[in-house]
């Protein structure tokens, strides 16, 4: 089947550390005996995943699929930042408490982005800024290239995210700045695929299904919040999120927290800061 679709020889092949011993060796053997070709150039094998400390099966209840941590309320964007944040040689231990984090990180490296695009900032660039962002892109080059450690390419980038959220509050970003710290967070995304907010229509793909099989039971009160929140289209939101400052500017402040409250409950955080009003899909 490999040599149908790749031919005789190819780069990469991956799989789990269980076939290591005789699977591929036997792939090896049968192919490379026929061809008098290498069969694959390089292999990778992933560690067993393990489930709050334990290994994952069905007969310990600790087996979940993608779609059953989504039931659960988590973003697929969250799982995938989990899943790769340790390097493939090193197990990782998959808790309940680690994908809460890394929803936490994702959100951080969002609102940076954020920041970043909303801001006002005056002209000029920052050499201590543009020093930063190169050197957190040749670390996640680095770090990618040395047997994909992923570990160290997502801790180059929240260091540098560190480094900047200090310099955008004590207002040290130029308009100059801002390209190169943007090119950073694309070309860690270009692998991590996380910074796009498209939670939204996966968790409703994956809340219809749940419907159509008859595991209604099975959703959750957070991905109902979720969908709520998705249902609201951008232009209704910012709509809501102009009366909000028409209210703060009237100093209708009762009004203000009204919306900003149905807002919330609708899923979205909305953060009032002195470049303004932020919102964001929790």
């Amino acid at each position: 089947m490999s040599m149908q679709e790749l031919g005789e020889s190819f780069d990469l092949h991956a799989g789990g550390e269980d076939l290591i011993f005789p699977h591929h060796e036997n792939e090896i053997a049968q192919s490379e005996s026929l061809t008098g070709k290498p069969f694959s150039h390089f292999w990778f094998h992933a560690r067993f995943l393990l489930v709050e400390g334990e290994k994952m099966s069905k007969s310990l209840g600790n087996f979940f699929t993608l779609r059953d941590l989504v039931l659960k309320g988590h973003k697929p964007s969250s799982i995938r930042y989990l899943l790769t944040s340790v390097p493939y040689r090193t197990q990782l231990n998959f808790t309940f408490d680690g994908l809460k984090q890394a929803a936490v990180s994702v959100e951080r490296l969002r609102n940076f982005r954020s920041r970043l695009t909303t801001g006002n900032f005056p002209p000029g660039a920052s050499p201590e800024m543009q020093s930063l962002a190169a050197q957190a892109v040749e670390r996640i080059k680095s770090a990618l290239d040395d047997d994909l450690n992923t570990a160290q390419a997502q801790a180059a980038l929240f260091e540098m995210v560190r480094q900047a959220n200090a310099a955008l509050d004590a207002s040290g970003i130029r308009k100059g700045d801002i390209p190169p710290l943007l090119a950073a967070l694309t070309k860690f995304d270009e692998v991590f695929a996380v910074l796009d907010d498209d939670d939204g229509p996966k968790m409703k793909r994956v809340f219809e299904w749940a419907l159509r099989e008859g595991r209604e039971k099975d959703i959750s009160e957070e991905l109902r919040v979720a969908i709520q929140a998705g249902e609201l289209s951008d232009a209704d939101i910012e709509k809501k999120i102009a009366a909000m400052k028409a209210a703060r500017a009237a100093r209708d402040f009762k009004a203000s927290d009204a919306i900003r409250a149905e807002l919330a409950d609708a899923g979205l955080l909305v953060e009032i800061t002195k470049d303004g009003i932020r919102w964001r899909r929790k």
